[in-house]
């Protein structure tokens, strides 16, 4: 039997806890150190299943990848070729599809099979594809992706969409490409903003990151061996952090966040009558919130959606369902970018939650609703990590199965979460408990 988290629920959650390096930040910097003439040293990085499995694809294409400390990592690829991408290693996570535009930008030609990754909908690569054409690649989709490019150009490229690893990969090959490139509807989150930090230490020339718009003056030398990059702190693990001790009634302290970070996410909680205090970069969730949903002018149901960066990240969508059912009040959500991701909440329901799923976009939550035990499974990292939150949260016990999902996205979650007190154990093959790994490999996503 695969790995599986025996959970007690019903008891506040207390303590101090740091936020992991950004998984959504470390994946692309992974990938872009194809670009780089030398040595790259990457601290803050989260040592996990998508983590290790980029690592895994790098070190497939010649690089020499170590692990330093527990998250800290070298990454030599001088001796990488282009060799074609391993289908088993891809088809893990989603993140493999960053590796086109760095091979291009190095290589002039990827063989990229088909990206893995969480089943939350469809996930188009057109958005890559489109961008990398206007760069000068030629495109040929079959079986797999193959990219071929004789020379890249600078262009002014409008992303039809502002997809955040498209704008990634536009800019991994744009820094390579001479002449300037432009990018418009590009994604802003401060994963996008880490990548160009990332890449302007090794030399890149980029204006405007976190806007839409950003402009590369490529072709410049990209030279490695300098001071180590740290990458920055996760603010969805924080918006999950939150998500924890509201839905716990617990008092929790998160160390080390970035504020600028988490406008959109502080003002979602505050919709839900969760107010975290900022205290410099620690942010403060007390006991006893009101958690009573404020509704729109006229007493009218208000609605949460999300959205690209400034706006609601989508991948806490599922965190607010959780904490929404245990506030008082009516709430409608609207889940804009998968149509797949609130298919979770029928395990909600079944642990005692009332809520309405109207269409695969919209749902309508009513609490508060007393959470009881159960057995439930994980589809995908966040929904996985909502269950998580909702099983401590519930009166009695659970078991959440298909964790290697949730050990995707957040490092050593039992034993983090059991030092803010909380009842979970990471039950292995045989049914014996053991210290939390990295993950994501026993399903195969």
């Amino acid at each position: 039997m695969p790995p599986f988290f025996a959970v007690t629920g019903g008891r506040p959650l207390k303590g101090t806890i740091r936020p992991a390096g950004n998984k959504n930040a470390a994946l692309p910097i992974l990938a872009a150190t194809l670009v780089a003439d030398g040595l790259c040293r990457i601290d803050n990085v989260p040592h996990i299943g998508d983590v290790e499995t980029m690592l895994e694809l790098l070190a497939h294409l010649g690089a020499a990848v170590q692990w330093t400390g527990p998250n800290s990592v070298e990454v030599d690829a001088a001796r990488a070729e282009p060799r074609e991408l391993d289908p088993v290693l891809c088809a893990r996570i989603r993140a493999s599809i960053l590796l086109a535009g760095p091979m291009l930008a190095r290589f002039g030609r990827v063989h990229l099979p088909p990206p893995g990754g969480d089943v939350i909908g469809r996930r188009r690569v057109d958005t890559h594809f489109l961008a990398l054409e206007r760069l000068g690649a030629e495109v040929t989709v079959g079986a797999t992706y193959q990219l071929e490019a004789k020379k890249l150009a600078g262009a002014d490229i409008f992303l039809d969409e502002p997809s955040v690893t498209a704008t990634e990969n536009a800019l991994m090959a744009a820094v390579a490409a001479p002449g300037t490139t432009v990018l418009r509807n590009a994604a802003g989150e401060p994963h996008v903003q880490d990548l160009a930090r990332f890449l302007s230490g090794l030399g890149a020339r980029i204006d405007g990151a976190g806007t839409n718009t950003l402009t590369v003056d490529g072709g410049a030398p990209l030279k490695g061996g300098a001071a180590p990059f740290t990458i920055g702190p996760d603010h969805i693990e924080i918006g999950s952090f939150i998500g924890l001790a509201a839905a716990t009634n617990g008092a929790v302290t998160i160390d080390g966040v970035r504020g600028e970070d988490l406008r959109a996410t502080l003002f979602a909680f505050e919709r839900l009558g969760v107010r975290p205090r900022l205290d410099g970069a620690r942010l403060i969730v007390d006991a006893d919130q009101e958690r009573r949903i404020r509704p729109d002018l006229g007493g009218h149901v208000p609605k949460l959606e999300d959205g690209p960066w400034p706006a609601f990240p989508a991948d806490l969508m599922s965190i607010a369902i959780v904490v929404a059912s245990q506030c008082e009040g009516l709430l409608l959500v609207f889940e804009k970018l998968f149509e797949s991701r609130l298919f979770f909440v029928d395990k909600l329901i079944g642990m005692g939650a009332r809520i309405v799923l109207c269409d695969p976009h919209r749902a309508v939550i009513a609490g508060p609703s007393p959470l009881r035990g159960g057995v439930v499974e994980s589809p995908d990292i966040r929904a996985g990590m909502a269950m998580l939150v909702a099983a401590l949260g519930a009166e009695g016990s659970s078991v959440i199965h298909n964790i290697g999902q949730i050990e995707r996205g957040y490092e050593r979650i039992d034993e983090r979460l059991r030092a803010l007190g909380a009842q979970i154990e990471r039950v292995n093959e045989g049914g014996k408990g053991g210290k939390g790994g990295t993950g994501g490999k026993e399903d195969g996503t």
